[in-house]
């Protein structure tokens, strides 16, 4: 393994991730990828060479393994790691493909231009819909092979003992698996850290969704109090009252604007009335 491209690979799944996705990475290489390679993978490398049985027909070693382990536990978790690791890959290529078209729009309208991305790496837009699939699509993927490994290993355990009547089997005969123990530990391992990036590829969903809607609110309400503001002085500015002549030139009685709050009010009855009459009825 060429552990200099996959730390650059790191570094830029990294970068463009959130806080769940730092953790996530985190728990990926840490618990994942350095328990496979490091002790998973030799753990699990003489499971055929090591698979004893009670009988010596030829024939019936490979049988009873390929019933019992129809796909190599090792390379089951080989190609889940690949296909959980491939969806982060993707939003790097999304970035590069963003930075290459901002270059080649610089090269054609000027260094001057308006950009097409202010910043490439943000998640707006398409890649922000990538790096939410992507999210989507890692957690299926671990809900699949952890049902998978139920399917051929119940309860996700390895018992020591395993009776095959499989022809050309001649009779019951016992297998018996290398290191039940040790696999045990390290299968349940794995499946603890798988369910633990679901949980933390799930919560990071809900916060892109979450933080998405909430900008959404903040905008609809900035954009409404913006309307309101320019409603309010549009109103303020036009001459909604009567001038101080025009004022003074209404008949007894009559109805006008005040000039500085533009309230509906009464001009005065110079007339005489009866005491206790109202001016205005």
């Amino acid at each position: 393994m060429n552990w200099g491209v996959f730390e650059g690979l790191l570094s830029g799944v990294n970068k463009y991730s959130t806080a769940f996705g730092r953790i996530w990475i985190s728990v990926v290489f840490i618990f994942r990828v350095l328990v496979y390679v490091v002790a998973a993978e030799r753990v699990w490398s003489d499971d055929h060479k090591d698979f004893d049985f009670n009988t010596r027909q030829p024939g019936c070693s490979n049988v009873c393994f390929d019933h019992f382990f129809p796909v190599s536990h090792i390379r089951l978790w080989a190609l889940q790691l690949i296909l959980v690791t491939c969806p982060s890959l993707l939003v790097i290529m999304h970035v590069a493909y963003r930075e290459a078209r901002e270059q080649k729009h610089r090269e054609v309208a000027g260094e001057n231009c308006r950009r097409l991305y202010p910043n490439p790496g943000k998640k707006r837009g398409g890649l922000w819909w990538t790096y939410l699939l992507s999210l989507i699509f890692k957690a299926a993927v671990d809900v699949v092979f952890l049902y998978i490994f139920h399917e051929f290993y119940k309860n996700y355990t390895l018992p020591g003992v395993v009776k095959c009547e499989i022809p050309p089997c001649p009779n019951i005969v016992d297998c018996f698996i290398s290191r039940p123990t040790e696999k045990n530990i390290f299968t349940l391992s794995m499946v603890i850290t798988a369910c633990l990036c679901i949980l933390l590829s799930l919560v990071e969903a809900c916060y892109l969704v979450g933080k998405r809607c909430r900008e959404s609110l903040l905008s609809r309400r900035e954009s409404s109090r913006r309307e309101t503001r320019q409603f309010r002085s549009v109103v303020h500015s036009k001459d909604c009252s009567l001038s101080h002549g025009e004022q003074n030139s209404l008949e007894p009685g009559g109805w006008g604007f005040h000039a500085a709050d533009c309230k509906l009010v009464a001009a005065p009855n110079t007339a005489s009335s009866p005491i206790g009459e109202d001016v205005i009825s």
